[in-house]
């Protein structure tokens, strides 16, 4: 799927799919293989605000993670950041409470798939959920010829969406026309793979590791070396082990975020924005701290940044700026009359 691939997402029983972050296509609403309360409307309780990467499990969705975090943490404020199909696993960062609206700062960077190939089946949605489309008859073909072929993809490319997927056309999802048996033309999207490697070799499996820009579609790839190599193949299941700043060895399973939440430890667990946001930074004064707080801006002559000692930021940069505690209070965008104008503004718990 795409560096941002899911199926449907949904809370127990799968609503409509979102956009691409791991490997699958989407599916029919479906009950979830467990049984969780739903987070209640009860007043929301405060708490710090940040981020908490999860380890998503097979057969959850990400909205599943999302209506979990709700409940372990008493709020109504949880978002994710790059969408994993319930057959994929891996690291899913949550935003907690006002993070939410620090989601576009955040992801946009680099995410590294592990996933299974496998060769000499196509299907429907390019993934191991979708129908049969082609079995291969004859011989696979040799490592060297894989590894020639994967690696064709590393570089600039051009993706053609899937029909299985959520993208719209005309305002339609276009898993919706698909399984109408209908097919669009679609517009091809531009994506970068950072880098793509067999890891693995037992056919007809073909292990990869696949670090990307946001929005690539993993089962794309798969399909687009099947096509390649002449025998079909499909993503038959994927891992993401990187997000950005979210490693795997950061994320907590949902076993232990409902043990830590039972002690009244997870939100110990949240990191704070300041930690994560991969932006410059520049501190405050205690006035200036002030003045940003109500909405102000100030000179870039008179902030204290990388800027001081190297390249001066052109007008566009964005910075997160920090009070005298060091604590996030706005992210901050130079404009061309050379202040530091907030974008978003983090006022301190009273």
């Amino acid at each position: 799927m795409a560096a941002r691939e899911e199926r449907p997402e949904a809370e127990h029983r799968p609503t409509a799919p979102r956009e691409p972050a791991s490997g699958q296509a989407p599916a029919e609403p479906a009950q979830a293989a467990r049984s969780e309360p739903k987070a209640s409307g009860a007043r929301e309780r405060p708490g710090p605000i940040g981020f908490l990467a999860i380890d998503k499990p097979v057969g959850w969705s990400s909205h599943d993670v999302v209506d979990a975090a709700r409940r372990w943490l008493g709020t109504r404020r949880v978002g994710h950041l790059g969408t994993l199909d319930p057959l994929a696993t891996g690291v899913l960062p949550l935003a907690i409470r006002d993070a939410t609206k620090l989601i576009p700062f955040v992801d946009q960077h680099e995410k590294v798939y592990a996933g299974t190939i496998r060769l000499g089946v196509s299907t429907e949605t390019f993934d191991a959920e979708g129908k049969l489309s082609r079995q291969h008859q004859g011989p696979l073909p040799e490592e060297a010829a894989v590894r020639a072929a994967l690696a064709a993809f590393a570089g600039d490319l051009e993706q053609i969406p899937p029909m299985y997927s959520s993208v719209k056309k005309d305002g339609v999802p276009l898993y919706r026309l698909a399984r109408k048996g209908e097919e669009v033309e679609r517009e091809p999207r531009k994506v970068r793979i950072h880098r793509i490697a067999v890891t693995r070799f037992e056919p007809p499996d073909v292990g990869i590791e696949v670090a990307c820009s946001p929005g690539t579609y993993v089962r794309v790839l798969a399909a687009d070396l099947g096509e390649k190599l002449g025998c079909g193949a499909h993503l038959a299941g994927l891992r993401r082990t990187l997000n950005g700043p979210f490693a795997i060895a950061d994320c907590l399973t949902p076993e232990q975020c409902d043990a830590l939440a039972a002690a009244g430890e997870l939100e110990a667990r949240i990191s704070p924005p300041a930690k994560i946001l991969p932006l410059p930074q520049i501190s405050l004064s205690g006035i200036q701290a002030r003045r940003v707080a109500n909405g102000g801006a100030i000179a870039a002559a008179d902030a204290r940044g990388p800027f001081e000692r190297g390249p001066q930021p052109v007008p566009g940069a964005k910075f997160s700026a920090l009070t005298p505690a060091g604590e996030l209070l706005a992210v901050m965008e130079l404009r061309p009359d050379r202040r530091f104008h907030p974008l978003r503004v983090f006022p301190p718990a009273s």
